[in-house]
């Protein structure tokens, strides 16, 4: 595997942005002397610590229904193609296994759903009562299972669409095609994949002084450059401008999609979740993760869908559905850790709190207006336009390059050593420590 297969490998995971400039500096095709000072100044940053790192260069992947599915090949004796890594696949073999003791997929409780003597004699079924209950809580585990499944993709999924966009479409000879975009691509969407710190200052600009240079040299080959494959992870109007009617019209429907999808996965979460919607701040034992990532993915599908309708010209559709953006959910400790320094909470929250939710919106049981989003933005001291919520983000001045430290829930940490020490100790958790760790000693002073 080439520099540039790693490139395109790196889509799909979380490296850092120092380790992927270094690959780019081994695949960028003849570059310039400062193009080769400006990304080999990032790169060098690689070999920090050896290029050992205590943080997972990877998002978490769903494990497959491969064990599960093995399982139940033993007790019923089928075979049958199956791809473990597919609920779908994984819900059609367990029907086909279930035949033999008439499953129904729909009706899975051990209790309430299984055949007694009369219904197991009356469908055929020649089991002893122990045999049946063992195929029952089989293909209950294994319908369990591709559940799971599915959510754990749907997650990862999420997460990825909000920090990447959608490349995870660019297919190996599509990227190897165009080295200065892919360069750009793989570059750029390493700094958006960033780890927040646990800090009062906002999420940094990805933008730095490595995408820019990268950029450049984008802009530099006008239209032998694919755009629309650089579209998939910058929607940007420096990138959106050049493509074509056909090919704006086909990220339009991605975005829009993507966006209705994120927001129905927000509105399930909303209706079990306990969250007070005036702060967003919630308490110990909500999934604040889950509803996080769909929120991020949520909002930048929302930003990039907007920002094709300008790109197209077709703004004007905004001002009779315009729906809001969708809010983190921020833990007490930062709440209160705002409060202690004189912050508070940002107003892009009093705007969410004052509008419909956004999937109301969506699916038509409410109205929101580009002039009620206006409304409620000067409402709470909010640029309506500079703030996104009826805009496409501007370009923001390029960001400085800094190394990607090594982050204990989100707290930053010098040492990548220490961090590993201190994360199996759960240390800034909020969970109570693991002294074993330390040899039993008492370390909370």
């Amino acid at each position: 595997m080439d520099a540039l297969d790693r490139l395109h490998s790196s889509l799909d995971a979380r490296p850092r942005p120092e380790d992927v400039a270094a690959l780019v500096l081994e695949t960028l095709p003849q570059p310039t002397r400062r193009e080769r000072a400006v990304i080999g100044n990032v790169a060098a940053h690689a070999s920090r610590w050896h290029g050992f790192s205590g943080m997972s260069d990877d998002y978490s992947r769903p494990v497959g229904a491969a064990r599960q599915i093995a399982a139940t090949r033993r007790v019923f004796g089928v075979e049958g193609a199956v791809d473990a890594d597919d609920p779908l696949s994984v819900l059609e073999f367990a029907s086909f296994a279930g035949a033999e003791i008439d499953w129904d997929p729909s009706r899975t409780d051990f209790f309430a759903d299984r055949l007694n003597r009369e219904a197991r004699a009356a469908t055929g079924i020649e089991l002893s009562k122990r045999q049946y209950n063992r195929r029952f809580r089989m293909l209950r585990r294994l319908t369990a299972k591709a559940g799971r499944l599915e959510r754990a993709q749907e997650l990862r999924g999420a997460t990825l669409r909000a920090s990447a966009g959608f490349v995870g479409v660019i297919d190996r000879d599509r990227f190897r095609a165009d080295v200065d975009a892919a360069c750009f691509v793989a570059y750029y969407t390493a700094r958006r994949k960033l780890r927040r710190e646990f800090s009062l200052a906002g999420r940094e600009n990805p933008f730095d002084q490595v995408a820019d240079v990268l950029f450049a040299r984008c802009k530099a080959r006008g239209d032998r450059t694919d755009w629309a494959m650089i579209a998939l992870a910058h929607p940007a109007w420096d990138v959106l401008r050049h493509l074509s009617a056909e090919q704006l019209g086909e990220l339009l429907g991605r975005w829009s999609a993507a966006t209705r999808s994120a927001a129905a996965a927000l509105a399930r979460l909303w209706r079990s979740a306990d969250i007070d919607r005036a702060t967003m701040i919630v308490r110990s034992g909500v999934d604040s993760s889950t509803w996080n990532a769909f929120a991020g993915a949520y909002n930048a599908a929302r930003t990039a869908w907007i920002g094709c309708l300008h790109a197209a010209g077709l703004q004007a559709l905004l001002d009779d559905a315009c729906p809001g953006k969708a809010m983190r959910v921020m833990a007490a400790d930062l709440a209160w850790w705002h409060r202690e320094t004189g912050g508070g909470l940002h107003p892009d929250t009093s705007v969410w709190a004052r509008l419909p939710l956004p999937w109301e919106v969506l699916d038509g049981t409410a109205t929101c207006t580009r002039a009620d989003v206006e409304a409620a933005c000067h409402e709470h001291g909010v640029d309506p336009e500079r703030a996104a919520w009826t805009a496409p983000r501007t370009h923001r001045m390029i960001a400085r390059f800094r190394p990607t430290p090594e982050l204990v829930h989100g707290v930053a940490v010098s040492d990548p050593l220490w961090a590993m020490t201190l994360r199996r100790a759960r240390v800034f958790s909020g969970k109570p420590l693991n002294t074993a760790v330390f040899g039993g000693q008492d370390v909370s002073g």
